[in-house]
């Protein structure tokens, strides 16, 4: 049997501020017993103080830190003073203290003789380079040691750089890569050594640029954020409203430290009005409620964001700004806005292109100083700042040979990089399975570490395709239906690339079949403009044969004669929650938001889902409580599940609602749940027998409906509720009820709920009252309360 030495299973965290306690809230999350420690406050009696802070601060952090709150007892708070000998029943120690070196060394100094010898430690650290941090330790301590720069906030930001120094043992940097990445749901880059390391490197330089090139293009941050957000692929935050979530002065040390650290070239010099913004008005952003933004309300209590004026700083209402460049993009795919902006004229194209020009200057630069492959540079921007292409990747869309002859009508000398493109006449850093190294030498193209290869790419795995939908061979018998529709709303293409799969895996003997996907969201549900165009056209026989379909597709994932599992992440709202509780087993990211949300629209679930979370209440019922009123718990915790639209915050909350069993899997890194899916249904292969639909639900009839009926009224006349909404429940009610006509307990079919179901949705679907929520919610994205 191979040992596994560096086996994390206990962790350390050291400094419980905003970055220690959310690293700590992290590892429970993953189920890892965590041991936070801080210093001891004087004249305080609570020696822990700063550690049950530090856990109470993660508690109510919004975006929440914790997946699920019951895993803050995992967490035990303690003090450097008394509990630093509890550092040896760890397996790794991380530190998030104050950026400065000396205070560093002084804690590794302490945390050495006691840490356990085969315990790996690591730094937080931003930008110290982990070298220095270490000198004077043994040897046998710089082996073990190893940088792992989380980004805020860490549940959320897929970015982990591992920076090893020249003395960490390879082997404790595989170990703790592969902990990282598999267990605590991270995106490894491994970075060099270096100040600013990777993407604080290439994104502070861009963020400080940026600052440049927008007053020198007279633009306000508004208009610079239009240009620099969505519209080009990055996120929605962009490049000031980034600048406010992580701190001015944030912005303003790593700068002021990057700018003495680095050749002059690299020009990370502030301008005069961000220094004044730190040091002379203290607008530090969102700490402070004030900087290049500031939240304030209106005298109706409707939150406003108010712009910062660069020339008299003072705060203004600029209500929707709009920029020509970006509206005349909107709609376009990702690559033709790219070229379309990067070519704008005007003030808006100046900015733009000298922007991105830098960008792509310097990452070329960076490329084998901050990291030694082209993709984790890419990887770094995209995990760590919510870019979709990284830097390499968008001079790729633009055209390599394009961008080099802008960056010499500027007058700027090639990076070697970049250069050796040139005389290679190279068009592309990625192109037929390969890259290039950074001296521009071709080299296969090595996936992200521990990754599953993106399956769109490899053209010869793909059996049947659609237009909205894909039938993928992943190997070993396997079969994947992968959607790639917008938000992959369920139509058509998608419910038959899962017929098309079925048939393959019987007449060509496949093991089974997953659903999935690697798109951003698993589904966000059925395709509303289509339900509405057909319901306005009163296609009401179309319609029914439709919803058929439907619920004959998402039971499919238990009843058919091969296993299927289902593979959710993000958003799995309406159908796609439907898809996902009917699979025999179900393997979901950590981060996935699941919920039947049909109410928000004037309808119930329609696939099946009305009646697969009353199968599964009235199952866990104990025996004997199955009959008569004693159901009316089942049936309650149904109806308030689906009919306040419950949306799970996390894949552990979602098995707390009743979405996920026991025997499903939740897994912490989203690029696992495909590998992992086709690992279940090759474990359930072998000895699978096909499932029958159940015969023996029991159901309350008019007594459900009665109980409901009486909640109702109270909310109604009580404000709680609309009359819609009223009108909506009771068609919920009436098939949690099993129908009505029962004046006595029954037991029905499942194929009797679900017709039931389908009756509910198409009599909701015939209202105005539906048809506006459908109308409201297309137009604005919010529900109506008609």
């Amino acid at each position: 049997m191979k040992l596994q030495p560096h086996r994390i299973q206990q962790a350390a965290v050291i400094g419980a501020g905003v970055m220690g306690a959310a690293i700590a809230a992290q590892l429970a999350n993953a189920g890892i017993p965590v041991t936070l420690l801080d210093i001891v406050l004087p004249d305080n009696p609570d020696r822990n103080f700063l550690a049950k802070q530090g856990i109470q601060r993660a508690l109510k952090a919004r975006p929440a830190a914790f997946m699920d709150p019951a895993r803050a007892a995992l967490i035990t708070p303690g003090n450097l003073e008394d509990d630093l000998k509890k550092l040896g029943g760890a397996d790794w120690i991380v530190e998030a203290i104050i950026e400065k070196l000396d205070a560093k060394r002084d804690l590794w100094a302490k945390v050495e003789p006691v840490a356990k010898k085969t315990a790996i430690i690591s730094s937080n650290s931003s930008g110290i380079p982990m070298h220095l941090q270490i000198e004077g330790r043994s040897e046998a301590f710089q082996r073990r040691f190893v940088g792992a720069h989380f980004f805020n906030p860490p549940r959320y930001l897929h970015l982990l750089e591992v920076i090893p120094t020249p003395q960490t043992d390879p082997e404790i940097l595989r170990a703790f890569s592969s902990f990282a990445e598999a267990t605590l749901g991270k995106g490894i880059v491994v970075a060099n050594d270096v100040p600013g390391f990777v993407a604080n490197r290439i994104g502070v330089y861009g963020i400080v640029r940026a600052m440049q090139h927008m007053q020198a293009a007279g633009l306000t941050q508004d208009e610079a954020d239009q240009l620099t957000g969505p519209a080009l692929g990055r996120a929605k935050s962009a490049t000031f409203r980034t600048a406010d979530l992580s701190g001015l002065d944030i912005i303003y040390h790593v700068a002021s430290d990057l700018d003495k650290a680095t050749p002059a070239d690299e020009d990370f010099s502030l301008t005069d009005t961000f220094r004044s913004l730190v040091e002379d008005k203290k607008f530090l952003g969102d700490k402070t409620g004030s900087g290049f933004y500031k939240k304030t309300k209106d005298e109706k209590g409707k939150t406003k964001i108010l712009s910062l004026n660069l020339d008299t700083l003072a705060y203004e209402d600029r209500g929707k700004v709009r920029v020509a460049a970006v509206e005349a993009v909107k709609g376009r795919p990702l690559a033709e806005r790219v070229r379309a902006l990067y070519a704008a004229e005007g003030k808006e194209g100046d900015f733009l292109r000298g922007v991105m020009n830098d960008g792509f200057w310097y990452a070329a630069k960076m490329a084998g100083h901050v990291s030694d492959r082209l993709q984790d540079i890419d990887n770094a921007l995209k995990w760590g700042f919510g870019w979709e292409q990284g830097p390499f990747e968008t001079m790729d869309t633009l055209g390599v040979q394009t961008v080099i002859a802008n960056l010499e009508a500027e007058g700027r000398e090639l990076p070697p990089l970049l250069a050796a493109m040139k005389a290679s006449g190279r068009d592309a850093f990625y192109a037929g399975g390969e890259t290039v190294t950074p001296a521009g030498e071709p080299t296969p193209y090595a996936a992200p570490y521990f990754i599953l290869t993106d399956l769109k790419k490899d053209a010869t795995k793909v059996v049947k395709k659609r237009a909205g939908a894909s039938v993928v061979d992943l190997g070993d018998g396997v079969l994947l239906v992968e959607w790639h529709a917008k938000m992959n709303a369920l139509g058509e293409d998608q419910l038959r690339a899962v017929q098309d799969a079925h048939k393959l895996v019987q007449s060509m003997g496949y093991a089974g079949l997953v659903v999935g996907n690697q798109g951003e969201n698993f589904s966000a549900g059925a395709n509303l403009p289509l339900i509405l165009s057909q319901a306005q056209a009163e296609e009401w026989d179309e319609l029914d044969d439709a919803i058929k379909q439907f619920q004959t597709a998402t039971t499919s994932m238990r009843f058919s004669p091969h296993p299927c599992v289902v593979a959710p992440f993000g958003l799995a709202l309406g159908g796609g929650c439907e898809f996902s509780i009917h699979a025999d087993r179900v393997v979901a990211s950590a981060e996935t938001y699941m919920g039947l949300v049909e109410v928000g629209v004037g309808l119930i679930p329609g696939g099946g889902g009305t009646k697969e979370m009353l199968l599964r209440f009235t199952d866990m019922q104990q025996p004997g409580q199955q009959l008569g009123m004693a159901l009316l718990p089942a049936v309650q915790r149904a109806f308030e599940l689906i009919g306040t639209a419950k949306v799970s915050t996390s894949a552990l909350e979602a098995r707390k609602l009743g979405f996920l069993r026991d025997h499903d899997t939740v897994v912490m890194n989203k690029n696992h749940v495909l590998e992992e899916a086709k690992r279940a249904v090759l474990d359930l292969a072998p000895d699978y027998v096909q499932p029958v639909m159940r015969q023996d639900i029991p159901v309350m009839g008019d007594a459900a409906i009665a109980a409901v009926k009486s909640v109702l009224y109270g909310m109604k006349e009580g404000g709680y509720i609309s009359p819609y909404d009223h009108e909506v429940s009771l068609q919920l009610a009436r098939v949690l009820s099993g129908g009505t006509g029962n004046n006595r307990a029954a037991k029905v079919s499942e194929q009797h709920l679900l017709d039931l179901e389908r009756e509910a949705f198409l009599t909701l679907l015939g209202k105005k009252g539906t048809q506006q929520r459908i109308e409201h919610m297309l137009k604005t994205g919010k529900p109506l309360r008609n």
